[in-house]
């Protein structure tokens, strides 16, 4: 009894220990029971570097933080091959000449570790060896990560080769310090056009990149300020390159392509002009000068406002080879981005298609892009969209490398403020067999130039982070950059493992916090789905503006491209050969089969594919319009679900990152349910066929704010009218106003829900008076992406426990504040506390 007692207390003691998310997976947390008894034999007293390299040493530290964190001891850091029993870190040449008795392998390949245990006599060594530093580095990292796993390091002989030569993150960070696309606070980089005056942050995260093999990084944004390529800045890409190094990880700097011209003084940029050939020479001889470790350059051009070699009637081709010459007497790589489309495309124009944009701009020019330019291609051909094919482009590039491009960032995907993990997402899209030959050509297989054996090849996630205490903005969403990484080491590593690994090195061991995480997580990307835009729809988000809220007609009339073509008769892009745009075409013929009719395509990608009447039977014998409500309402619950899920680990979690991740899964729900509400909304109005389940439209428990009693408040459309319930709101104009409901129900206890509007442009406060008694009350400071009424700034406040009884008053009252109206959409008023 005392003993269980006793287990209870360090357990609560724990959970009670509040932690920020800074440490991320690398936490290093004190090991228990068998784990703990199993290390604390394995792991020796002293660990040794063979060499004196900046990495090797970075391994021998970490490994001592391990170590110290894991199982309370401070190891002896030695030098060389200790005689006693040690943990050895080393390059396989160094070791050669202190041992070479060992025989170690010498075949690895670039950046791989071997893990083997030696005995020698009565000493023990565990050799932790590879061709190279980083090698060194990630292996001792893979050893600390498999005694954090409670995995026996008892006897060791493996070894480890990263899939991807090229693993590299992407920041959309201006040099103002903004992020373009970011959710996690202002840029770790960059404040007021110079890299920020401490860069220690930068230096944590080179070590969290180092821990899942993550070689490069680029520290501005695609849509680059030219002053990047400035003399005088160049210090700055120094300091922050200085900051990586010890971490094995490489500085890429992305550049705009008409730099001759805005920072040289040239009249053109012109790939073809010597003067122009000459400059980008003489630029990158003089960066390297002071960044000799310089991994390469990002090029965004023609796409989205950004010049490229269209002014001069130029080809891809040329615009890439002038910037990979340049780079290449360095061992620069030139990374050239497919993302080019025209956003100003006649939406009328039922054969016009964005999707068809990458193939058709870098197919033909397979072969004309020299070795050390790598063609960077989105998973999909449209934006990262919830559900998109994979680009058709992947199979088409027989003598050009590629590279895919993933998103960590969650900008269609809830932007941090929805729990989405990624990695099954990613994982399908990896697996998927382009037949660009007989035998198996999966998308990992061509990204990483093993199918067609080209040099290079690369797995890219556009990462922006920043200074946010958890990296991400939501502690949930550090697993997409872990798996991320794990995915750009080894794609044949199962989601289910990844997402098992994140939650007990970033959370807890405990079995019953392990299977909840992984639950909610590997659930999360079709929950999101089932909500948002599900049958390949895409995110139904206001497209032109914050990527968030629900919108589901911004999609439509305009050049974007995101058209879902949705009308009274159906809904989905046709985009066969036969009567589309013949997007479907781009793939080669086994694939093609699969997308050309309607009765062959699978049915997640079916509205991506063809405009299909609301009435047709999908494979599940449910119709269109059936599944579109259903999926909402599925997804809604399913979040609902998780917040129970969560509560469970009350105690079991540490108390700041439990109720962080309440707080957010709390959120996620009043806005699944925003966005089930709306899109079931539009699709009913739009097809004027009901729902068979008779739900949509008919809120039990609901309330609409303009059918209260309003003193001061008035009703206002909402835009979109599907955002709101009923297309209305009440706002305030005045300096204080109110809504009061006469409660009518059974008494009992209830859960109040007040669904009101959280705008960026200022702090409304809201009291809640029962009576004469304040329920509740608070203040609207949520940072929500917009200034409007609208899917975005919905927001729900959700009072549990009250006892209501026939008669009761309820009172909203609503003070603005700034541009901010205090607005309110609708109460609900359910059974339960």
């Amino acid at each position: 009894m005392r003993v269980t007692h006793f287990i209870w207390f360090l357990a609560a003691a724990s959970a009670s220990w509040a932690e920020s998310g800074y440490d991320a997976w690398l936490r290093y947390a004190p090991l228990s029971g068998n784990s703990l008894t199993q290390a604390s034999r394995d792991v020796p007293m002293a660990v040794a570097i063979a060499g004196k390299g900046t990495l090797e040493s970075s391994a021998q530290q970490e490994f001592v933080r391990g170590v110290k964190g894991m199982l309370g001891r401070t190891m002896r850091m030695e030098s060389g091959v200790p005689k006693e029993s040690a943990v050895v870190i080393g390059t396989m040449r160094e070791l050669a000449g202190l041992s070479p008795q060992w025989k170690l392998s010498a075949d690895l390949l670039p950046e791989s570790f071997s893990l083997k245990t030696i005995q020698s006599g009565n000493i023990r060594y565990i050799v932790v060896t590879g061709p190279d530093e980083r090698g060194v580095l990630y292996g001792t990292f893979a050893l600390l990560r498999k005694i954090a796993l409670g995995e026996s390091i008892d006897t060791l002989d493996s070894f480890d080769s990263p899939y991807f030569p090229v693993r590299w993150l992407n920041h959309w960070d201006n040099l103002d310090g903004t992020i373009e696309r970011g959710y996690a606070g202002r840029s770790i980089f960059w404040d007021n056009l110079h890299a920020r005056p401490d860069l220690t942050r930068v230096s944590d995260y080179g070590r969290m990149l180092a821990s899942l093999g993550i070689n490069g990084c680029s520290i501005n944004n695609v849509n680059a300020n030219p002053r990047i390529l400035a003399a005088d800045f160049l210090p700055e890409i120094a300091r922050v390159a200085d900051a990586f190094r010890p971490w094995g990880v490489r500085t890429v700097i992305s550049v705009d392509f008409g730099s001759p011209k805005t920072v040289g003084g040239l009249d053109t940029f012109d790939p073809l002009d010597p003067a122009v050939i000459a400059w980008w020479r003489s630029t990158f001889d003089r960066i390297y000068a002071a960044v000799p470790d310089l991994a390469g350059v990002i090029i965004k051009a023609d796409s989205e406002g950004r010049v490229g070699p269209s002014a001069y009637n130029r080809t891809h081709a040329d615009a890439a080879n002038v910037v990979a010459r340049a780079l290449k007497p360095h061992g620069g790589l030139l990374f050239y981005r497919g993302f080019v489309y025209d956003h100003h495309m006649d939406w009328n124009n039922p054969k016009n298609d964005r999707a068809r944009a990458a193939d058709d701009n870098f197919r033909n020019l397979d072969g004309k892009f020299d070795d050390n330019v790598v063609i960077q291609i989105k998973n999909g051909p449209i934006d990262f969209q919830v559900r998109e094919p994979v680009s058709p482009l992947f199979g088409n590039l027989e003598k050009t490398n590629e590279a895919i491009e993933l998103q960590i960032t969650q900008e269609y995907m809830g932007q941090a403020r929805h729990t989405v993990f990624l990695t099954p997402m990613w994982k399908e899209v990896l697996d998927f067999d382009m037949h660009a030959r007989s035998t198996p050509t999966p998308v990992k297989g061509l990204a990483s130039g093993k199918v067609f054996g080209r040099p290079i090849g690369g797995m890219i996630g556009v990462a922006n982070v920043g200074l946010n205490e958890n990296w991400s903005g939501n502690h949930m969403s550090q697993a997409n950059l872990y798996g991320f990484g794990r995915l750009a080491w080894n794609p044949n590593i199962g989601s289910q493992q990844i997402a098992r690994e994140w939650a007990q090195l970033t959370f807890s061991s405990d079995p019953k916090v392990v299977d909840t995480i992984m639950k909610l997580q590997l659930t999360s990307w079709r929950t999101y789905e089932n909500y948002t835009g599900p049958l390949g729809l895409q995110t139904l988000t206001d497209i032109t503006g914050n990527h968030y809220g629900v919108s589901v007609e911004a999609s439509e009339r305009n050049g974007w491209g995101q058209w879902h073509r949705a009308d009274e008769k159906g809904v989905g892009m046709d985009r066969s050969v036969a009567t589309g745009t013949g997007y479907v075409g781009q793939y080669r013929p086994e694939v093609a089969t699969i997308y050309e009719t309607p009765t062959n395509t699978p049915d997640d990608l079916l509205l991506f594919m063809h405009h299909i009447p609301y009435t047709y039977k999908l494979h599940s014998g449910k119709s269109v319009i059936q599944y579109l409500y259903d999926s909402h309402y599925e997804g809604a619950e399913a979040i609902a679900q998780y917040v129970r899920d969560w509560k469970d680990l009350q105690g079991r979690v540490d108390e700041r990152r439990y109720t962080e991740v309440l707080a957010q899964l709390e959120y996620q729900a009043g806005q699944a349910q925003v966005w089930r509400d709306a899109v079931t909304q539009w699709f009913q109005k739009e097809s004027s066929i009901a729902d068979e389940k008779g739900r949509v439209g008919h809120y039990l428990g609901r309330v609409e704010a303009e059918a209260m009693s309003l003193s001061g408040y008035i009703v206002t459309d909402v835009i979109p009218w599907e955002a709101a319930s009923g297309g209305k709101a009440i706002a305030c104009k005045i300096s204080q106003c109110s809504a009061t409901y006469e409660y009518s129900g059974a008494a009992g206890l209830r859960t109040i829900r007040i669904q009101y509007f959280d705008q960026n442009n200022g702090a409304a406060k809201y009291r809640v008076t029962l009576g004469h008694q304040m329920i509740d009350e608070w203040v609207a400071t949520d940072h929500i992406p917009t200034t409007k009424l609208d899917g975005s700034s919905s927001t729900r406040r959700t009072i549990p426990n009250v006892f209501l009884r026939p008669g009761d008053k309820m009172r909203i009252t609503g003070i603005p504040d700034g541009q901010e109206s205090a607005a309110l959409d609708y109460i609900e008023i359910v059974e339960g506390p």
